[in-house]
């Protein structure tokens, strides 16, 4: 049977979860995309911490070494921030390679570089990891609302803030002890800066923008404030009312112009969003045909990550020409 060679670049939660999935889901691949899926490489940072990667996988610190497997044609790129994410995904895609990407920060910016440059090198790049974790967006508004005119998507885009702002009101907690909690669960990093105070939940708007509505705004002038203005008497205040604050990432076109914002909003109990709670994330999409549909599902983690990774690439690819060819 042939073989699908892949490398995956970042070891950390995301790429631990896309290697055991290859692992645990390979008679699932295989029936799906008639062969074998074989992670040939890994990239690593730390060549002394300790992993369980099996002897056969070459791991190296080296991306001209993943570069360099014959026959390699598809990475699973993992890592944290615009470099040198973008610089190893753009080689790969010269080099004729399909691209799986999770790495908002880097594709937020840089999304347009590689889609153009994956058409013209007749290769895929599947994003689907890089907004809202395991919760199919883009692909539904990829495939599913193509002939819809898309007026406007609000959306709970950081797992994060969410827990926090749910842990404050069900437990009466102020923000840094329900913080402190959202960490201990894991589901805060160390400094969870980028998390609290919007700038994840930016980066996903701003995928999403270009995806809808083919651009993206002046990210200066996009208003994005954290929840850590929020006291515990404002949470509760709120929740006297019947009222529940959600950190929601907005936008819509106003004419001509693109606004959007990501900032605590209160939202009463009819709105789409209000029931969303935890670790949950959720995209509410107004389609000119269809309405109001909300997508609800985990936003983050290791497995609904890399299921939306698995699944991305399980649905775009096809058998790079060349490689084909000589196999």
């Amino acid at each position: 049977m042939r073989v699908i060679k892949a490398a995956l670049l970042g070891f950390g939660t995301v790429g631990q979860g896309v290697y055991e999935a290859v692992r645990t889901h390979r008679e699932q691949l295989k029936e799906k995309l008639h062969a074998e899926v074989e992670i040939a490489a890994v990239l690593i940072k730390n060549p002394r911490k300790k992993r369980n990667i099996d002897s056969s996988v070459l791991v190296t610190t080296d991306f001209r070494e993943v570069l360099a497997i014959p026959g390699l044609e598809v990475v699973f790129e993992a890592i944290v921030g615009e470099e040198p994410g973008f610089s190893y995904c753009l080689q790969a895609i010269e080099k004729g390679c399909h691209v799986i990407t999770a790495n908002k920060v880097m594709f937020a910016r840089y999304g347009n570089v590689l889609l153009e440059k994956a058409k013209e090198k007749g290769v895929f790049v599947g994003y689907e990891a890089t907004t809202a974790g395991g919760i199919p967006v883009i692909r539904t508004i990829s495939q599913q609302l193509q002939v819809n005119d898309i007026q406007r998507v609000q959306a709970i885009l950081n797992g994060t803030s969410n827990f926090v702002l749910s842990a404050m009101r069900e437990k009466h907690l102020p923000f840094e002890e329900a913080l402190e909690i959202a960490r201990q669960h894991g589901y805060a990093e160390a400094d969870p800066g980028n998390d609290v105070k919007g700038q994840d939940a930016f980066c996903k708007l701003m995928i999403l923008s270009r995806l809808v509505f083919g651009t993206q705004p002046d990210w200066e002038k996009v208003e994005v404030e954290g929840i850590g203005g929020l006291s515990l008497a404002d949470i509760e205040r709120a929740d006297r009312k019947g009222l529940r604050y959600k950190h929601i990432a907005d936008i819509y076109r106003d004419g001509r112009t693109l606004k959007a914002s990501v900032k605590p909003v209160l939202v009463p109990p009819e709105h789409a969003l209000y029931a969303v709670e935890g670790v949950n994330n959720a995209v509410t999409i107004y389609g000119s045909l269809i309405g109001k549909i909300t997508l609800t599902g985990p936003g983050a983690g290791k497995f609904p990550t890399a299921s939306a990774m698995i699944e991305d690439f399980a649905a775009g690819y096809r058998p790079v020409p060349q490689l084909d060819a000589v196999s």
